[in-house]
């Protein structure tokens, strides 16, 4: 007799770094309904289509259900079915034969953003291997905020959209369609409703940007430039909080003398922004009490990433919106196990001198490995060889910067795992392919590890596939065979049991609870000042000599020279209805967005000779990809944005799927990185388009 409908509490997960409370509707082990829970802390109800879809990601015909060994040529997409101990056994022994022939450096273990609580585990088990190499997509993503934050005024300056504001300052940043680390846009338009102004620096015209205030259309790439031009108008016109200012920064005479050469009237030359907008726009930025500056990922696609986040730091702390409800605010952790004791870092003391990207000086506490870098010891042994690679959640032949030193490298390697749900085309580079349990189908737990002081349950609603583990199950049988198995558990689900502890719960009690919250702590400087070696706020870093940094933030100016055979701008933008290359193959989401679409001006198409529909060249002098024109008035007429992650689940696997065919990455290259996190440019390309 078929069951009722069951409902159960969780959250989001897979789909940006999600965090919005759920409602499933569970039937007979199937998903038969998703909708908001109106008691989400994050989300008060809202939930996006991709959402209350994502239970479709489970289903699909060609999902991977059993492990495969490769038996054909790298690459060929030829696969034999094997058993997990066969393939657990066969990935051991490859890791440590490299471990012994080159040490255990010369393995990388490979992730994407956070998803999860495997997350961690994976780095514990480089950790516990003894591999210094964490190749993460942090360059790119999430740490120069986190880490320039840290270097400025000691943590991670959240925009606090829980509390108040008279004014939100997005920056790169279009929650209506992608999430920041769970800041989602339902809380933005709840504040909006309640009298906030907004402010939108965005070169796109987004729904967000349609409801601004005042919407600031700046050329892809020049964000540093405006960002030192606020700090002009707001130092000039001294309307920084100076009781602040004067107690709390240090720094602030070399700043106001330094940003002296940023006037509006030079910004808007950079910029394309009038200058009597700028104005306007700082003043109303200066003047909003509070105000929270919501940035983007979008800041952080540039050579130029660490004077970006950095100019915006600054802006926060002059104007007094640091450590304050609805500003932006130190997000203080619940009582849980800390990072480092869960990650095992005490057994590979010596990480931070090891790390491939230790030789190219980058910023320190950076303690993933840029892909750029890691590449290079794959290519050229600089610093030394890297011959394996251990990869889940990430598909670095798409999404990583210059996909076909990407392929080289993979094509190079002596060895790859990949754990995945669907046969990607990093997947197919394989020689071992692990299917994973995905949400829904294991008990997780959301958001550790990120900066945003909460947890958040997903547990178990419905059962895998037979053969498909979780992540960390996977991770946990690999660790007890590259490694003494006492630092492992009998049963993977022990690492929830370990991560809520403090708190006094058990897993159970915690998924009762649904979230677990720090304490807010505002303005905790007036007792303890901020955690920099001045211990205030360092608008002019204090070890800048002694890391060779930038004291100040500067701009010099774009990192590709304007070129006449490239005449356009090119930049690229997330979408709301995939996870950069996840879920093409998910039916629904692909009739929404059927192909990649280029947003091209009705000007720039008319003298192209393009119209809506077209399949257009879009070419850098890096390399060339087809995509379909949608000719729109949203991006200037100079600038065209084109879409990111694509490639083909229905192509050829023998050619991984066409991921050349229309992947933004073959336009990107890794030519030129940023010092500080090894950023590689990705946006403000010179480029050209033409008919096909």
């Amino acid at each position: 007799m078929s069951e009722e409908i069951r409902w159960v509490k969780t959250h989001c997960a897979r789909n940006d770094h999600g965090g919005c409370g759920l409602l499933v509707g569970v039937k007979d082990n199937q998903i038969v309904q998703i909708k908001g829970d109106p008691d989400g802390y994050l989300n008060h109800g809202y939930t996006c289509y991709k959402g209350r879809v994502s239970a479709d990601r489970l289903t699909h015909p060609d999902r991977l259900k059993y492990p495969l060994k490769r038996v054909g040529k790298r690459g060929e997409g030829k696969w034999q079915r094997i058993s997990w101990n066969e393939a657990l056994q066969e990935t051991a022994d490859n890791l440590l034969q490299i471990k012994e022939k080159y040490g255990a450096k010369a393995v990388g273990f490979g992730v994407g953003m956070p998803k999860g609580l495997e997350h961690f585990v994976l780095i514990r088990l480089a950790n516990i291997f003894g591999s210094p190499n964490v190749i993460a997509s942090q360059d790119v993503c999430h740490a120069p905020r986190e880490i320039t934050g840290v270097h400025t005024c000691g943590f991670y300056p959240v925009a606090d959209l829980q509390n108040p504001m008279s004014l939100i300052l997005t920056w790169g940043s279009n929650p209506l369609a992608t999430n920041e680390e769970g800041q989602i846009g339902s809380l933005v338009l709840e504040n909006i409703k309640k009298g906030a102004k907004l402010i939108v620096v965005d070169p796109r015209r987004t729904q967000l940007a349609a409801r601004a205030d005042l919407w600031l259309q700046l050329i892809p790439g020049t964000g540093p430039a405006l960002a030192l031009g606020f700090l002009n108008v707001i130092i000039e016109e001294s309307l920084y909080d100076k009781e602040f200012v004067e107690n709390y920064t240090y720094g602030f005479e070399d700043l106001a003398e330094h940003i002296k050469q940023y006037s509006p009237e030079k910004v808007s030359e950079i910029t394309s922004v009038p200058a009597e907008l700028i104005r306007q726009a700082a003043r109303m930025y200066a003047e909003a009490k509070p105000a929270a500056l919501q940035w983007g990922n979008a800041v952080e696609h540039s050579v130029n990433v660490f004077d970006h986040t950095r100019s915006l730091v600054c802006l926060m702390a002059i104007t007094g919106n640091l450590e304050v409800p609805g500003g932006n605010i130190n997000a203080h952790d619940p009582k849980i196990m800390g990072l480092g004791k869960f990650v095992r870092a005490d057994l590979i003391p010596t990480k931070a001198k090891e790390m491939i990207s230790t030789h190219y000086g980058i910023i320190p506490r950076l303690m993933t490995v840029a892909p750029a870098y890691f590449r290079k010891a794959v290519l050229e042994s600089v610093p030394y060889p890297v011959r394996g690679y251990y990869g889940m959640c990430t598909n670095p032949l798409v999404n990583w910067a210059d996909s076909k030193v990407t392929y080289e490298a993979f094509k190079s390697l002596d060895f790859i795992a990949i754990a995945e749900i669907f046969m990607t085309p990093t997947a197919a580079m394989a020689d071992i392919v692990f299917p994973v349990a995905h949400q829904y189908e294991m008990n997780d737990i959301g958001h550790y590890g990120i900066g945003h002081g909460m947890i958040l349950a997903r547990p178990k609603i419905v059962d895998p596939p037979e053969e498909c583990w979780p992540d960390m199950k996977i991770m946990n049988e690999l660790g007890k065979r590259v490694s003494s198995p006492e630092l492992w558990h009998e049963d993977y689900e022990e690492f929830l049991e370990d991560l809520v502890k403090p708190a006094g719960l058990t897993y159970k009690e915690f998924v009762a609870k649904g979230y677990l919250k720090g304490p807010d702590r505002f303005r905790l400087y007036l007792e303890k000042g901020f955690r920099t070696p001045t211990g205030k706020v360092e608008l002019k870093l204090s070890v800048a000599e002694k890391f060779n940094l930038k004291p100040l933030p500067e701009f010099k100016g774009l990192s590709e020279e304007n070129d006449s055979e490239y005449p356009l701008t090119l930049m690229s933008a997330k979408t709301p209805n995939y996870l950069l290359s996840s879920y093409r193959w998910v039916e629904r989401l692909r009739q929404r967005e059927p192909h990649p679409f280029v947003n091209i001006h009705p000007e720039t198409a008319a003298a192209n000779g393009i119209n809506d529909g077209d399949k257009v060249l879009i070419e850098t002098k890096h390399g060339k990809i087809v995509q379909v024109a949608r000719v729109t008035d949203n991006v200037l007429p100079q600038v065209i944005c084109a879409a990111l992650g694509w490639w083909y689940p229905e192509g050829d696997p023998s050619q991984q799927y066409e991921w050349r065919k229309s992947n933004y990455n073959m336009l990107t290259s890794i030519n030129k990185l940023g010092k500080e996190f090894g950023t590689p440019n990705l946006k403000n390309l010179p480029c050209r388009i033409h008919k096909q």
